[in-house]
């Protein structure tokens, strides 16, 4: 049976950030997702498209999907931040479930409505990050859909496995790369971080912010929307969004709040700074920092006595 490939797919070792797709039923995915469930492993996790009537296996996502997403600090007032959600939609006559990276949604007493989703791609296919955005929008009826499409350049010859003779020994060397490493994001915000000849992360070459709106209200869950607005903000490894406007030009509190809510407060058009440079750069930093270190310590392995 299906579930039995699917199963077999989502057990074996996957490298961050894959998504693998296996042809399946509704109910063939539900059953090994529930038998994926009761090992209480996060990942990999299971996701359906009810359209295509396939089941996606992804595996851990890099620390570059979730840290990416973030608030201005000055509007967090009934505005929640939720990544790595489940969501289930029905899609004609089965459903679609669908993981988002990252989401604002607004409180109130009856509960919390979705205002802007946020997909991060890392050297993902545009069609992959497009259907995704596109699913928040048009399906899940969210405001504002961005997504966040970054190229992580060549690293060349893939690094050997270092071996140790104690565990010690290894902790002691990941610790010595790790400040090695550290120590040069002042210089290389977006890369590359190397140690000698071995590239833990690569030149970043571009990171691209689109902006997706739903202006159809007639639209059906499983159309592919086009862009409004596309911003370049990252090239050649160097900030290059100096002519974007703070709030991506369209993002205000009045994505993130129901307009009746705001009325007379003479606020709605007050800007989201989502993606300003001192934030992006940090955050960025710290991402692809942690996410070279993932690659160091699965590269690291203690020698096995007999």
């Amino acid at each position: 049976m299906a579930h039995s490939e699917l199963l077999a797919t989502a057990r074996r070792p996957l490298s961050p950030d894959t998504n693998i797709e296996v042809p399946a039923t509704r109910s063939e995915y539900e059953h090994a997702r529930d038998i994926l469930e009761e090992e209480d492993a996060k990942y990999p996790t299971l996701q359906y498209d009810g359209f295509r009537k396939v089941a996606i296996v992804s595996s851990a996502p890099s620390p570059l999907h979730g840290d990416m997403v973030g608030i201005d600090q000055n509007i967090k007032y009934g505005v929640s931040t939720s990544s790595d959600s489940r969501n289930t939609r029905d899609t004609g006559d089965t459903s679609t479930t669908r993981n988002w990276d990252g989401a604002l949604m607004y409180r109130t007493r009856e509960g919390e409505t979705l205002m802007v989703a946020v997909e991060v791609g890392v050297s993902q296919t545009y069609e992959r990050l497009r259907a995704a955005i596109s699913f928040s929008v048009c399906a899940l009826r969210c405001r504002v859909g961005i997504a966040m499409s970054m190229n992580e350049g060549d690293r060349g010859t893939a690094p050997t496995i270092r071996y140790y003779d104690t565990r010690e020994e290894k902790l002691a060397t990941i610790r010595e790369i790790e400040h090695d490493l550290d120590s040069q994001l002042p210089t290389n915000p977006f890369g590359p971080l190397r140690i000698g000849e071995e590239i833990w992360f690569g030149k970043v070459k571009k990171v691209v912010l689109e902006i997706y709106r739903l202006e159809d209200e007639t639209s059906p869950p499983e159309a592919l929307l086009d862009q409004k607005r596309s911003f370049t903000i990252v090239e050649n490894g160097r900030w290059a969004g100096d002519e974007v406007p703070p709030n991506l030009a369209e993002i205000t509190i009045g994505d993130c709040i129901p307009t009746h809510i705001l009325t007379g407060n003479n606020i709605e058009a007050t800007p989201v700074n989502f993606f300003q440079q001192d934030w992006f750069e940090s955050t960025f930093r710290c991402s692809m920092l942690k996410t070279a270190m993932e690659r160091v310590r699965d590269k690291s392995k203690v020698v096995e006595r007999v």
